[in-house]
């Protein structure tokens, strides 16, 4: 098959997506609003396509003419277009997928190719099932303020999902009778398409903003809608087909969720004990009505007659405790026992959530202590199933519901809590001050403070006094505490695990969280007494200084007396959340993802240590944003390069902003997304290799991370009127306007960088197209190294190429580079430029901007040998060839809306129209949050 011919369905769905479009603007605009969007995509793609200077002038004046009804009409058309565009985009790569698999060709990230390189590598099933039994791979699902949709939009975006994917089932039917359209076939195309109108039509005349902020429900409702169309239902999937693939080798329930929403009051003081209770109560109750409708539909499958087939005792006696005394289902055992497990279950969504059950067969009654009661039932009816014939009738909703509850309980997902490291000081100088054991606890020394925590942690009483009267601050957080005691109590000690610590700089800030366990109930007993804590405490490393020190914090925090005891006795698990995000902030991209290296080398080496001695395991968790600059990029891939020794079948990542809606809006893509998590873990714990990488690659990979660290700072942090261009030139006071987040995009009132938290800095970059924390600086350091005094230039530079072919770290790192390199452009951020009122600040920060990109692109060929951007990545290509022409308009018509808006000539209709505009190239660049 030709390139073409593989790319020709997409092409086809693009352009009746296109058409349909088109059709209902004309059809609800007019025919002058069609026309109008036709003649700015026309002089668009002039402009992409052929660099055509006198189209870009047409195009100037056409948007400048506007009135603001027309360009948001315009802006609304595009941004529509991109929405469509990437459902078509999803659907040929489940297309392309699958052709691959019915010809043997598995890919990258399968659990097939992964499992037959085990095999390959004399792995056997039980060493790879001993492998998952001891595994916990976990994607948290985090509400960041760049998850620009709103569910709406994604409700109405996977029904049209379903419409594509049902137009190719139908054309599928007509290649298998010889590829001659049957009767139908048009019939039903027709029918499809009707559907496909609608679906648009309902997308055209739904808006796309929000009016009010997201609050923090809000944000719980969205995430709740992906394990509704996807976790629930495909990850048992996955779990079946590595069942499938082990044979007799029984799977452990490795692969489960987390979530930050509701519990990460991190700079968001919307998040309170309520909020927590308010989503672990919701997220029950999704749970429960999952259950629930399964239990329903196997009722009506397991029609099985007692006087044709016989069932187990077991199975007989759970018959006999339903209260389903109905004549009709005298001799059917399982109905009867479905119907009673029914009752259970919607006695226990009352219990625990408040909720209604949607059928009642008998009254609600009963309700289950937990999940492992609801399992042992479904045990009991798979048992006797298995052992009189019945397997069959397992498998197709029996067994994918047991790994349900295996896998979410009645919890759903573990809800981690996290919060700054100053708000527990905070809270710690109240309690002590209150107490009169220490009046000025913040003031203390670090070695000082960490004898008083100690100290306070073997002292048995609580620190709280009986009538005292503590700020809300104080009040607030300890109530988080208690909450999150009753809540474990209540959905499962699963619904809350972790506690992480932001900006942890000292061992003062781990010690401070255990003592706020203790303080309501979370830690049993006293440090040096046999005590145990419920939740493990997380430092986040997130800056270059502190990700530098964190081995060494952590080595102090162990040496400490009784610590490592206690740990030992709460599980044995040490998480440590590494922050890709402030990190690239901080020092830029190359020095970031060293740093990051460097500190698990050491987390490693001293947990190496730990487990031996006290048997700790270390997890890594990686706070990997949407965008390269913030840790993006394929997951396969980044997990693979890390560190050798840093997995070991432990890993738990973020999942952020519309990164989110790319990889699980869509249930095939999500399994798929999901399943690349499970192949890497088990990759990068059993085949890569033990040896750390070469001293010369390391010496190598630290000087450059010096010179593009200066180079980044000298530029971001140094340059007079930096600040200025970045406020001036990317739309981010106007992302700081949009209703897309509970949390502010700035952690103080400055318009500082240092304040500014990492996402809106990140996703601003997006939006104009520059995406420089994704590069910038790389350029530099490798003209310093290649041309360092005393040394040959070609033998530098040809041990770079040796990094980049034999070092997983390096080549990741410079295929995200090229990656975001690909999706920059610098025509389109000249014209954001233009926003800066100060010529010559605009031309002075632009053309250093405009150097550094040249030679990052300049040293990524040179390393690679790739003359080309995205070489080896096609699908990415073709993604950008057939997205770009149409997204550039919006950015066109962002320009000018917000030169409009800060002139003050704008109304109502430009802010709408800019803030539209934000959404649909987010949208279309896909990983900018």
């Amino acid at each position: 098959m030709q390139a073409s011919d593989k790319d020709q369905p997409l092409i086809d769905d693009i352009r009746l997506l296109g058409r349909i479009l088109g059709d209902v603007i004309r059809e609800q605009e007019g025919v002058a609003a069609y026309e109008l969007v036709e003649q700015v995509r026309r002089l668009s793609v002039a402009f992409r396509r052929d660099a055509d200077p006198q189209a870009e002038r047409a195009l100037k004046k056409r948007l400048k003419s506007l009135s603001g009804e027309q360009t948001v009409s315009v802006i609304r058309a595009f941004t529509y277009f991109s929405h469509l565009a990437n459902l078509a985009e999803d659907r040929h790569h489940i297309r392309r997928r699958a052709v691959h698999e019915r010809a043997g060709d598995t890919q990258d990230g399968s659990i097939e190719l992964a499992l037959s390189r085990l095999r390959r590598a004399g792995i056997t099933p039980q060493t790879i099932a001993q492998t998952l039994a001891g595994s916990h791979v976990a994607p948290v699902l985090t509400a960041h303020p760049t998850e620009v949709q709103r569910k709406s939009i994604l409700d109405a975006e996977r029904g049209i999902a379903q419409l594509l994917a049902a137009r190719d089932d139908v054309q599928a039917h007509a290649r298998l009778h010889g590829g001659a359209p049957d009767a139908l076939t048009p019939r039903a195309l027709a029918a499809n398409e009707a559907r496909l109108r609608a679906r648009v039509a309902q997308l055209w005349q739904t808006r796309l903003l929000r009016y009010s902020r997201l609050t923090v429900a809000d944000e719980i409702e969205n995430a709740l809608s992906y394990y509704e169309a996807t976790f629930l239902r495909e990850i048992p999937k996955i779990y079946a087909a590595l069942e499938n693939e082990l044979g007799p080798h029984p799977v452990h329930s490795f692969l489960r969720m987390g979530q930050w929403i509701g519990g990460d009051r991190d700079g968001n003081p919307n998040v309170t004990a309520q909020t927590l209770e308010h989503a672990l109560g919701r997220q029950s109750e999704v749970a429960l009505r999952h259950y629930l409708t399964e239990v329903h539909y196997l009722g009506g499958e397991l029609s099985l007659s007692a006087r044709l087939v016989q069932v187990s005792d077991a199975m007989q006696a759970l018959a006999l405790r339903s209260p389903d005394t109905s004549e009709h289902r005298r001799d059917e055992p399982y109905r009867r026992a479905l119907t009673g497990i029914y009752a259970r279950l919607a006695a226990t969504l009352r219990e625990l959530t408040g909720g209604e059950a949607a059928r009642h067969a008998v009254a609600p009654q009963n309700a289950y202590a937990d999940a492992q009661e609801f399992l042992a039932d479904l045990h009991v009816i798979e048992a006797s199933l298995a052992s009189h014939h019945g397997q069959a009738l397992a498998a197709e909703r029996l067994h994918p519901l047991i790994r349900a509850v295996q896998v979410f309980g009645f919890h759903l997902a573990t809800v981690d809590l996290r919060q700054s490291s100053d708000k527990h000081e905070e809270v710690l100088a109240e309690l002590l001050a209150t107490a009169r054991v220490e009046p000025h606890y913040a003031g203390l020394p670090e070695a000082a403070k960490c004898a008083l925590l100690i100290g306070l942690l073997n002292d048995a009483r609580p620190l709280r006094v009986v009538g005292a009267r503590y700020g809300a601050h104080t009040q607030g957080e300890l109530a988080i505490f208690e909450a999150a005691r009753a809540l474990r109590a209540r959905f499962g000690h699963e619904a809350i695990r972790h506690y992480i610590i932001s900006h942890t700089e000292a061992v003062s800030d781990l010690l401070e969280v255990l003592l706020l366990q203790k303080e309501v109930g979370l830690m049993d007993g006293t440090l040096d007494s046999p005590a145990r804590s419920h939740l493990i405490v997380v430092p986040l490393f997130e800056t270059i200084k502190d990700l530098a020190q964190s081995a060494d914090i952590m080595r102090a925090f162990y040496a400490l007396p009784g610590v490592a005891a206690l740990v030992q006795r709460s599980g044995g698990e040490q998480d440590i959340m590494l922050g890709y995000s402030d990190s690239n902030k901080d020092g830029g991209i190359f020095t970031s993802n060293w740093e990051l290296y460097r500190a698990e080398i050491a987390l490693v080496q001293l947990f190496d240590e730990l487990a031996a001695s006290h048997g700790i395991q270390l997890r890594m968790f990686h706070g990997r944003g949407g965008t390269v600059g913030r840790g993006g990029g394929p997951s396969y891939q980044a997990i693979l390069a890390q560190p050798p020794g840093t997995v070991r079948g432990q890993i738990r990542l973020t999942e952020q902003g519309e990164v989110i809606a790319s990889k699980y809006a869509n249930p095939e893509i999500g399994r798929r997304n999901l399943e690349t998590l499970v192949a890497a873990t088990l990759e990068a714990t059993l085949l890569q290799p033990t040896k750390p990488a070469p001293r010369a690659f390391l010496e190598a990979a630290a000087a450059l991370s010096r010179t593009s660290m200066d180079s980044y700072r000298t530029l971001v942090y140094e340059t007079p009127g930096f600040t200025e261009y970045f406020f001036h030139a990317t739309p981010i006071r106007e992302i700081a306007e949009l209703n897309i987040g509970s949390r502010p995009a700035s952690r103080k009132a400055s318009q500082k960088i240092e304040d500014l938290r990492a996402i809106p800095w990140g996703f601003s970059w997006g939006q104009c197209r520059l995406t420089l924390p994704g590069w910038y600086g790389f350029g530099s350091a490798v003209a310093a190294f290649v041309n360092q005094e005393g040394k040959d230039p070609g033998a530098q530079l040809a041990l770079l190429q040796r990094m980049y072919r034999q070092w997983p770290f390096l080549r990741t790192l410079l295929s995200n580079m090229d990656m975001v390199l690909a999706k920059s452009d610098l025509a389109l951020a000249s014209r954001y430029s233009e926003l800066v009122p100060d010529t010559r600040l605009r031309k002075k920060i632009f053309h250093a901007i405009e150097a550094e990109w040249q030679r990052t692109a300049d040293a990524l060929t040179r390393i690679t040998g790739d003359a080309q951007r995205l070489a080896h990545n096609t699908a990415l290509a073709r993604s950008i060839a057939h997205r770009f022409p149409y997204i550039d308009p919006l950015h066109h018509l962002q320009v000018e809306l917000v030169r409009r808006w800060r002139a003050g000539q704008g109304d109502e209709r430009v802010q709408t129209g800019i803030h539209i505009s934000i959404n649909g190239i987010a949208a279309g660049l896909r990983n900018t949050g």
